[in-house]
């Protein structure tokens, strides 16, 4: 049975979800995404990751044609008509059809589609055991070229990154920003520990400010762990008392040696463990209900 696909205010087969070779989405990578994750039949995050889809429109200076409680409705309605409960949403506004020219004035009203579908980014056994990562010579997008705060279609950079970590033989990597100073993995954010204090790069380095990032902020400060937003080089990590990597598909993730350097004693660490257990605690209770009058979770949050 083929998915339901939501395009431009109509509800289509997968197959017949199709955008005109013309659209600068495609020819271009202009455009804007989120990936979101529905969990026990509630959107998790849902505002969060609205409010960052129409901030990195807003600065491509591209105009979603539908307001943010109607693009709520998109989602949720989606996912209804997939009868999805738990699941992965991908939400994408592209530049839409024009030219073969670069001018987005030639395109006369963006794209909009939502597909909602499964995704296990990683298998469980390693957020038991911890991740193996290797640092690559991919620099991550100065802030000044093209902003890693906008979440948009053009993920070649972090391809390129992904590629060096798949030669290497592990399924993620980090890279530093132009200045050598740790900014992201290809796809999530990162944590280290230190001295008891959590510490993770402040987005002005050059990084997407991840909502699960914040969320897991968020999380430690509630259980009295200090906090900070702070630069830090691959010297910090390899002496780190934790290592771990956050972001929608992966949630929160263990990381327990980065090139050929074991962190700590090489197993997850407690407060690693101690937030992982928090967010999955969070992504029963947080966000929109997907069917309404269904009860799911014990208590809104």
């Amino acid at each position: 049975m083929s998915l339901i696909i939501y395009l431009d205010g109509e509800y289509v087969p997968e197959e017949k979800a199709v955008v005109s070779v013309f659209d600068h989405g495609l020819l271009y990578g202009d455009g804007v995404f989120e990936g979101i994750r529905a969990y026990n039949g509630r959107v998790f995050k849902l505002d969060d990751h609205l409010v960052r889809l129409y901030e990195s429109a807003r600065t491509i200076d591209m105009e979603i044609p539908l307001s943010e409680a109607e693009m709520q409705e998109v989602v949720l309605e989606t996912l209804r008509r997939n009868n999805l409960r738990d699941g992965y949403i991908r939400l994408v506004v592209t530049r839409g059809k024009g030219d073969l020219g670069l001018d987005p004035n030639k395109c006369i009203r963006p794209t909009v589609f939502c597909i909602t579908a499964s995704i296990q980014l990683y298998p469980e056994e390693l957020y038991e055991k911890g991740l193996i990562v290797v640092t690559v010579s991919t620099r991550r997008n100065v802030p000044d070229a093209v902003t890693p705060r906008v979440k948009s279609l053009n993920y070649l950079n972090n391809i390129y990154a992904k590629m060096e970590a798949k030669l290497a033989g592990v399924p993620e990597a980090i890279m530093l920003n132009a200045q050598g100073y740790v900014a992201e993995a290809t796809g999530d954010n990162i944590f280290i520990v230190k001295k008891g204090v959590l510490i993770t790069p402040p987005s002005y380095i050059g990084l997407l400010e991840g909502v699960t990032r914040n969320t897991v902020m968020d999380l430690a400060r509630e259980k009295g762990i200090a906090v900070e937003e702070r630069v830090f080089t691959l010297h910090d990590v390899y002496n780190a008392e934790e290592c771990f990597l956050t972001g929608t598909a992966a949630e929160v993730i263990p990381t327990v040696m980065v090139d050929g350097r074991v962190i700590a004693d090489g197993r997850p660490g407690s407060m690693t463990r101690e937030l992982i257990t928090a967010y999955r605690e969070l992504t029963k209770v947080d966000g929109p209900l997907i069917f309404p009058g269904e009860t799911t979770g014990c208590c809104g949050r």
